[in-house]
């Protein structure tokens, strides 16, 4: 006999909202529980049949692919804070949302610009004649890709590096000393913008001056922790923006930190993933989209519909054979749930098989 399944318990709700998620084994359940047969005896044998069944399916040779969609919010990453290390007066500031590349101003005091240099770390001495290390040759680097010859890029600051410096110093107006301090650039990983503004003209340089952040726009999803193994970095992604567009994207980074958030009644502990998007319109500097992973993907195999899925009274699962007037119930092993199909094996690919409605 047919029984009703029971409804699935509503989930807990979370941060991450999941919004369409192919929960194999809930279909499952929903599926051989409204179609549950008490049959005895041998499961492949022939059964009689009153009429051949009104709904039917094929079992077909395809490819079942299960995904994962959560929210996401679209941005430039995290800002960071850019710091004047020399006294004097904000002269002149660029524009929040400007973009700022090598060798352009970051902004000025007392009307000398201080620009941007490409590297991993900060300058912290004055570098001038005899002066070695990785940040001389960050400096070498900088200039050379600025048109400046001469010099060999390497750690050591020679006559050559200084004659370099010269002339890019009178390039920027500045004055001409051959010696960098501390505080005569602003170093970044690569191009910045400018996210919002610290100070304003006239304002005493020292201090913080802006907030910036890179130039990329990406995706950054707070994926419930339970669900971070079905992601990994360089999948394949597709980001759904607020218009109903998608872009492709890829996952860049998946975070090693989780963290909590919530209140005692409605908590979520998560991980930061990150995204990247490619084929992305300038629409949106920042929005909430929806992400969807493929978190798996099973190639060439034998499928049905779900709700052909029957449960056996010996146990296991079978499905209705469709044999022209009569029909026969057949154990089947199933695999992997998606986009409701079920992978099934221990049947032959073109046969029939009843869809209980």
């Amino acid at each position: 006999m047919a029984r009703t399944p029971e409804p699935l318990p509503r989930p807990r709700r979370s941060l991450v909202r999941p919004v369409a998620w192919t929960a194999g084994a809930a279909l499952l359940a929903a599926a051989v529980t409204a179609a549950a047969l008490g049959f005895g005896g041998d499961a492949t044998g022939p059964a009689a049949a009153v009429r051949t069944p009104p709904a039917t399916a094929t079992v077909t040779r395809t490819t079942l692919t299960e995904t994962k969609t959560v929210d996401g919010a679209l941005g430039h990453g995290p800002a960071t804070t850019v710091t004047a290390k020399a006294q004097g007066t904000i002269t002149w500031l660029p524009a929040e949302g400007a973009t700022v590349t090598r060798g352009r101003a970051v902004y000025s005091v007392d009307a000398d610009r201080r620009p941007l240099l490409y590297g991993a770390m900060p300058l912290y001495r004055t570098l001038q004649d005899g002066v070695e290390g990785a940040d001389v040759k960050l400096l070498e680097r900088n200039l050379a890709k600025l048109g400046y010859t001469g010099f060999d890029v390497d750690d050591a600051y020679t006559w050559a590096t200084r004659e370099a410096v010269e002339n890019w110093q009178e390039d920027l107006g500045l004055d001409v000393t051959g010696r960098v301090e501390p505080g005569d650039v602003v170093v970044a990983g690569g191009p910045l913008r400018v996210a919002e503004l610290k100070k304003a003209l006239g304002d005493s340089a020292a201090g913080p001056v802006l907030t910036a952040t890179g130039t990329a726009r990406r995706v950054l999803v707070d994926l419930d922790v339970a669900d971070s193994h079905l992601v990994r970095k360089g999948m394949p992604a597709t980001v759904e923006l607020p218009d109903g567009t998608e872009v492709d994207g890829e996952v860049t980074a998946v975070g090693r930190v989780a963290e909590q958030s919530g209140d005692a009644d409605d908590t979520a502990t998560t991980v930061e993933v990150e995204v990247s998007v490619s084929g992305l319109k300038k629409t949106y500097d920042s929005a909430p989209v929806e992400v969807t992973v493929v978190a798996r993907q099973r190639e060439n195999v034998l499928a049905v519909p779900v709700g052909a899925l029957v449960a056996l009274a010996e146990g296991g699962y079978g499905v209705q054979v469709v044999e022209g007037p009569a029909t026969r119930y057949a154990a089947v092993e199933t695999g992997m749930f998606a986009d409701g199909q079920v992978e099934v094996t221990g049947i032959a690919e073109g046969v029939t098989v009843a869809v209980p409605t």
